[in-house]
């Protein structure tokens, strides 16, 4: 098992090296950057996510250019100053150059500084992990602790009225979308027409630091309530119907027949055999609900209630330009993944013996 661990370990610096060598290419041909940006910015408008560079698809990421053709709406700027700016911003460079010096400050966890905001990018980071660490982390164990019990409980009475009902409200929660519940709850609960019940924004109240420790960690779940619920309501869904049918798959194998024949409980049944094997294909989609709880799955729920947090700022430096900031969360995103994926696997060891990682790559 040290041997797959150390395997696993390696292969994730081509990996790392793949992922971040695509999005580096395909950053190139993509219109727009940071020097046109500032450019807007003097000329009295911010060109932002909608700028577009004539010349072709080399942007701002050419070795050298012209304030008269290379950058557009350069006209009147003097072209020393146009080379300022990209040695400000690294592009006087070859891009492989940048490239490499990426990697290599990566590898020792040197992110930079951010274009636009004139501050580290691992404090960016460091200052919007709290906010989607709570989104991630309270949102996968809420629909863990409902939806693995519903689900067992849905396998136990398939077919029957219980297995109905449920189905209906988990299949309407599935295609009701996180934002558009969210708005639904600010409606109801949040001082939109009805209910003045919870925050509408923040994740914590302006007199948090005057609070006892018993009121701070009640501001903070109050604060949690309507973001976490709506985040949930989906991956709660998928959850449950997975759990569900792995749980019936295993039921109807025969040996599940042979351990009643014995005269086990069912209890002992269900979670001393069934449960074990039932559990592998939930553990398997733990690693991409993980992930997607801290970036894609919190965006809209981050923005539609103001948490400053990870995807929040990763779109937002998308939209700005901010190159730092962009692939320093791409690389520990991607990191972050490889490692869970890791963990996934060791966890389906630990859960089921018979499952040998080593032997199978023998």
């Amino acid at each position: 098992m040290i041997g797959y661990i150390l395997r696993r370990l390696l292969l994730m610096i081509p990996t790392i090296l793949g992922i971040m060598l695509i999005s580096f290419v395909l950053v190139q041909f993509a219109p727009g950057g940071p020097v046109e940006r500032v450019i807007a910015q003097l000329q009295g408008a911010d060109a932002g996510a909608t700028s577009r560079i004539s010349g072709g698809g080399g942007g701002d990421f050419a070795s050298s250019a012209s304030a008269d053709s290379s950058y557009r709406g350069a006209q009147g700027l003097d072209p020393e100053f146009i080379k300022q700016l990209e040695a400000q911003f690294g592009f006087d460079r070859p891009a492989s150059e940048r490239f490499l010096k990426m990697i290599w400050d990566y590898a020792r966890f040197d992110f930079g500084k951010s274009y636009f905001r004139d501050t580290p990018v691992v404090d960016l980071i460091r200052e919007k992990l709290p906010v989607s660490i709570s989104l991630g982390l309270w949102m996968l164990l809420l629909s863990y602790a409902v939806s693995i019990p519903l689900g067992v409980a849905k396998a136990v009475r398939d077919g029957t009225r219980f297995d109905a009902w449920t189905s209906v409200v988990v299949i309407v929660g599935y295609a009701i979308p996180g934002f558009l519940f969210a708005i639904l709850l600010i409606v109801l609960f949040a001082g939109g027409s009805f209910f003045q019940i919870f925050p509408l924004r923040g994740l914590t109240s302006d007199n948090w630091a005057q609070l006892s420790l018993g009121g701070k960690v009640a501001d903070y779940f109050w604060h949690l309530v309507l973001p976490i619920t709506s985040m949930a309501l989906g991956a709660f869904a998928t959850s449950t119907l997975l759990t569900r049918n792995s749980f019936l798959d295993e039921i109807r194998k025969q040996y599940v027949l042979t351990a009643r024949m014995k005269g086990l409980t069912e209890r002992r049944v269900l979670y001393g055999h069934v449960f074990r094997n039932a559990m592998l294909i939930v553990i398997a989609g733990l690693p991409g609900a993980f992930i997607g709880a801290f970036f894609a799955g919190s965006l809209l729920i981050e923005t539609i209630f103001s948490l400053d947090g990870l995807g929040l700022l990763s779109f937002e430096s998308i939209i700005n330009r901010d190159y730092p900031t962009v692939f320093a969360s791409l690389y520990i995103f991607s990191l972050l993944g490889l490692v869970v994926n890791l963990i996934s696997d060791l966890t389906y060891a630990w859960i089921d013996p018979r499952i040998d990682f080593a032997a199978r790559e023998a």
